[in-house]
């Protein structure tokens, strides 16, 4: 047995398209869809992401601006520049892009965004949301996931799902998303992380495998079951001499041992990668319908 492909690419450009629909209809009321992004220097990884966010709204037809500040910024400037966004009706998204330098608090400039706002979906108000399965942002890369699993035939209902991480941006968010008695979700969720002995011992019980650990092909063949659905969050750089830039991209899991044990999986890249930018463009689309009395 060789595992399908869950395509994120795919998976991604079919959310665009119902997006670019959603999108027109806004505006047919006199609304655009706008997204702002704060950019404090030039990381070339951040600055990397930024461009795809602005080319993925030009592509459903929102609007973007990016607000680009000196690596060496004062946080009171930083804090400054979201208090003015916060309070522009023009924009419907706020999305400061992370990392952040070290001089600047994480915490304390997430938390300055409006909630209704915050379409990474990490403000506090919106994590308790989130846990109380009440309308909110959804953080973009485990709605991503919830996403893919649904459109892809895999639905989590009833099924196991085992987490391998318990990041505040995946494994936490993705267990608050997949437990809710809902659509979509109504999972029963085992989380592992690095203080769990024998991670095997609960990986091989899952229906879904999701790995998000950030550690190169951490999930082995012997972790997981015949038939089970693994996704990969995973995004590491290996040594590859043979690369033109010294390196190539793998995932959380020994992709070509388990695709012949699972029963579909997600590749690195072109897996969960592409539905981050995506969930992220989907969440300022739905700010915008609320603010304009069209939100379901």
């Amino acid at each position: 047995m060789t595992a399908k492909i869950i395509s994120g690419t795919e998976v991604a450009a079919q959310i665009r398209e119902e997006l670019k629909g959603r999108v027109v209809k806004l505006k047919e009321k006199g609304v655009t869809p706008a997204l702002a992004v704060v950019l404090v220097g030039e990381d070339p990884a951040s600055v990397s992401y930024v461009t795809a966010k602005a080319k993925g709204a030009e592509e459903i037809g929102m609007h973007e601006e990016t607000i680009r500040l000196p690596a060496d910024a004062a946080e009171e400037k930083v804090l400054q520049t979201v208090d003015k966004l916060n309070k522009d009706p023009k924009f419907h998204g706020i999305l400061v892009q992370l990392p952040l330098p070290k001089h600047i608090s994480t915490d304390k400039v997430i938390s300055f965004i409006s909630p209704e706002k915050d379409v990474d979906g990490f403000h506090p108000v919106n994590v308790g949301r989130a846990l109380r399965g009440e309308p909110c942002p959804l953080p973009c890369t485990p709605h991503g996931v919830q996403q893919m699993l649904v459109r892809s035939g895999y639905d989590p209902d009833g099924k196991h799902v085992v987490i391998c991480g318990r990041s505040n941006i995946v494994g936490k968010p993705l267990t608050a998303i997949l437990m809710q008695k809902k659509k979509g979700a109504n999972a029963t969720i085992t989380i592992c992380h690095t203080g769990t002995k024998d991670i095997g011992y609960y990986a091989r019980q899952a229906d879904i495998l999701v790995a998000a650990m950030g550690v190169p092909k951490a999930i082995t063949a012997d972790m997981v079951r015949d038939g089970a659905v693994v996704i990969d969050v995973g995004v590491n750089r290996v040594e590859d001499k043979t690369k033109e830039k010294g390196f190539r991209l793998v995932g959380d899991v020994d992709f070509d041992a388990i695709k012949e044990k699972a029963a579909a999986i997600t590749p690195v890249p072109g897996g969960v990668g592409p539905m981050t930018v995506t969930m992220l463009l989907m969440n300022t689309v739905e700010a915008a319908e609320r603010k304009a009395g069209l939100a379901k």
